[in-house]
């Protein structure tokens, strides 16, 4: 099987897009807060089987990585089909509500708004399965 040069950049491209989104989220969340998202998980109060803070990053590449490559599989059953444009809003929709998280937890200290953005996040990732299984 030959891929073309352009069903590389297109796979590539839908990688890279979810990774920048979750860098500047952190980032930002960084340059708000003032501390590293890493020092500030650090100081918070967690319970006893809350993972060390050095996974996250690992875990979240891992995950962004998925997402850029599951992104690719449904738009490479084509773009302009409607079923592929619905399950690409909701795509979008959590990636932005992911965006947003970090944003509002750490660099922000906005908690209840976050568990909220967590709640909708959760629901649209369900609906997204969903439209991405169909």
């Amino acid at each position: 099987m030959i891929i073309s040069i352009k069903e590389v950049r297109n796979f590539i491209i839908s990688i890279l897009i979810p990774l920048i989104i979750g860098y500047l989220s952190n980032s930002l969340s960084s340059l708000l807060s003032g501390v590293s998202t890493s020092q500030y998980y650090s100081q918070l109060i967690k319970p006893s089987f809350a993972p060390p803070g050095y996974i996250f990053p690992i875990a979240w590449t891992i995950l962004y990585v998925l997402m850029g490559i599951s992104s690719y599989k449904i738009l490479k059953k084509g773009s302009t089909l409607s079923k592929v444009k619905d399950a690409m809003f909701y795509y979008w929709l959590q990636l932005g509500l992911n965006f947003i998280w970090s944003i509002l937890f750490f660099g922000l200290g906005l908690r209840f708004t976050a568990l909220v953005d967590l709640i909708l996040l959760i629901i649209v990732l369900i609906i997204m399965i969903y439209k991405f299984y169909k």
